[in-house]
């Protein structure tokens, strides 16, 4: 017999290649290919700071969200200091109004941060399974040391949210280690998987990996995707100067049809958080804030189109 593979045999043995790859991502990231979209659709709290959180509740309700995703960091809805007070009456006034806290964004960098403790353990009360870390930076001296030393602080951090069940969800966001995702994966890699994953954002991945490498990107993290965050920009020229300018959502560079059919294949059933980081204009704070309001209106059945595409069917449809 020929030691040669035939044709129908190799495109039989790449198919089934890829069903072991597509049901590995599956199994890791919560449901199989093909399955609705059953996860938290989260209003990302940052960009209505006038808001107490039932009326922040309740602005997110009437939009269509399902849950929070509540800054727990300076000028944020909970200050950290404050978190063991003010974490558990945020989420009650949350939940009162039928909305769910999934996830939290926090500004912690390293497990010698005395509000680390706190906020781990209080979250955990509350049964708050992920939280949002902060960022590492690089000093463009010796970036290899700086990657371990970021390495180091964030291995800390994993091993003491993990005294407290708490999972981490590592966010790639431009300029700041782990913006390309490459070097934070070697880490993530090396971390237990039920602890520390990622906070992947398409805006920030296109922004750094152009044409393929968010894709790749994308691929790559999806067996430990944990969290996603959803925003979008284009590349603009301002003075002679290439700019990222973010914009309204399927305004920008982000394929979102592409990244929603790659959530769906990839089985992914985390918290998504939509973010609003474009200027919104008002003549007054309760003008900016009404705008803000309709701007987040349009961007949420913008990502609902698209994962519904995606995945057939949403949170509250069939």
């Amino acid at each position: 017999m020929s030691n040669e593979l035939s044709r129908r045999d190799f495109l039989g043995a790449c198919s089934a290649a890829a069903c072991a790859v597509t049901l590995s991502l599956a199994e890791s990231s919560g449901s199989p290919p093909g399955a609705a979209y059953t996860g938290t659709l989260c209003l990302f709290s940052k960009p209505l700071p006038g808001m107490d959180w039932r009326r922040l509740a309740q602005a997110a309700k009437s939009l269509g969200f399902g849950g929070i995703d509540l800054t727990v960091r300076r000028g944020g809805h909970v200050q950290p200091e404050r978190a063991a007070e003010d974490l558990p009456k945020a989420v009650v006034a949350i939940r009162e109004e039928g909305l769910d806290v999934p996830m939290i964004t926090t500004e912690l960098t390293s497990a010698d941060d005395p509000a680390a403790r706190v906020i781990f353990s209080t979250a955990a009360k509350l049964s708050i399974p992920f939280f949002k870390p902060g960022y590492y930076q690089y000093k463009m001296v010796n970036v290899r040391r700086e990657l371990e030393e970021a390495a180091g602080q964030f291995r800390g951090l994993v091993t003491l949210s993990k005294q407290y069940g708490i999972q981490a969800g590592y966010h790639n966001h431009e300029e700041y280690i782990g913006a390309q995702v490459w070097d934070m994966a070697s880490v993530i890699d090396a971390l237990d998987p039920k602890w520390a994953g990622f906070y992947f954002d398409a805006r920030h991945a296109v922004a750094e990996g152009g044409v393929g490498g968010w894709k790749i990107a994308t691929n790559l993290v999806m067996p430990r995707l944990r969290m996603v965050a959803v925003k979008d920009f284009r590349w603009e020229k301002l003075e002679n100067v290439w700019t990222a300018k973010n914009c309204p959502l399927g305004e920008g560079m982000v394929d979102w049809r592409y990244f929603a059919n790659a959530l769906a294949a990839g089985g992914f059933q985390g918290p998504i958080s939509l973010h609003l980081e474009y200027d919104v204009p008002g003549e007054t704070a309760a003008a900016r804030e009404e705008n803000i309001v309709a701007a987040l209106r349009r961007d949420l059945q913008f990502l609902k189109a698209r994962l519904r595409e995606g995945y057939g069917a949403i949170p509250g449809e069939r």
